[in-house]
Order: structure tokens, then C-alpha cells, then sequence
């Protein structure tokens, strides 16, 4: 239980396309996705209320949203050879986009840039040419500063 319990803590729902992670932030991603999709589902007793978790429960359908979430993620690791179990994903469908803020994104873009210079500095200069990142494709990005549930750490 403290594993899951760390996990939700540092929970990070990307705005940003998958494309851009390490692999280790992209299995994390992929652990954290299917975690959140539990809570949304009341299959866990707690984390109901996690910031990471409101643009999604805000929908008319959150698993539904989740799961479209998690398709573009799974897509993202078979491109690179990565076997993720897609039968954990949700099967409901979700047509349309979330609206996310150019800020949020660009605050991400920042956080990553900082965990890839420590962890995969390799990988950082791969993105170094990237000025404006794509947003996952569930996103359409609006303007916007960054949203008030993130715990912004500069």
C-alpha cells in the first residue's frame, strides 16, 4: 500500500504529449494513469479529491475521458516497442477534447526539462530544438496561466 500511496502523492497527469518522456517517465506515467483510473472507477478508498485527477473528474464521464488518456499513452509506448497491457484500459469511449491552458503546458514543459536534466540529460538534448511542446491529444490548449490545483515548484 505505501507504493501506491507514493505514487498518487507525486501523481503526474502530463499535458504534455506523451512523445517527450524518458522511458522511465513514461512507464511511470503509464503506472500512475491506471492508478488514477482506479480512483475514478471508486476502486480505491482514497485520492478522490487529487489535483492531478480534477480536469478529468470534471467531465460528464471521467473514465471514459481516463481512458482516452490512457489510448494515447499506450499508443506512445507501442511506437516504442514497449508492451503495456492494453486490455487495463477503460473500454468506455470519450469523443471530443479537455481544454488545458497554454500556461499549464508550458509549466510542464519546464518540469520536465529539470527531472530530464537530472535523470536523462541524453534525452533533454534530443528536445532541445522543441520551443512549444504538442499537448497530449486529449488536450486542446487554450489561453490561460497556470491552472491553481498545481503545486508549482520553480
Amino acid at each position: 500500500m505505501a507504493r501506491a500511496a507514493g505514487l498518487i502523492d507525486t501523481m503526474r497527469l502530463w499535458t504534455l504529449h506523451p512523445k517527450y518522456l524518458d522511458a522511465r517517465g513514461l512507464v511511470a506515467l503509464w503506472r500512475e494513469a491506471l492508478l488514477a483510473q482506479k480512483v475514478l472507477r471508486g476502486a480505491t478508498r482514497g485520492y478522490k479529491h487529487h489535483p492531478q485527477l480534477l480536469r478529468f473528474a470534471e467531465t460528464k464521464d471521467p473514465s471514459a475521458a481516463l481512458a482516452a488518456y490512457l489510448k494515447a499513452v499506450h499508443g506512445e509506448a507501442g511506437r516504442r516497442d514497449y508492451k503495456f497491457n492494453g486490455s487495463k484500459i477503460g473500454r468506455r469511449r470519450f469523443r471530443g477534447t479537455l481544454q488545458e491552458t497554454r500556461g499549464q503546458l508550458l509549466y510542464e514543459w519546464r518540469h520536465l526539462k529539470r527531472k530530464l536534466k537530472r535523470r536523462d540529460p541524453k534525452r533533454l538534448r534530443e528536445l532541445a530544438l522543441v520551443k512549444t511542446p504538442a499537448p497530449h491529444p486529449l488536450f486542446r490548449i487554450v489561453s490561460g496561466k497556470v491552472r491553481a490545483w498545481e503545486k508549482v515548484n520553480l
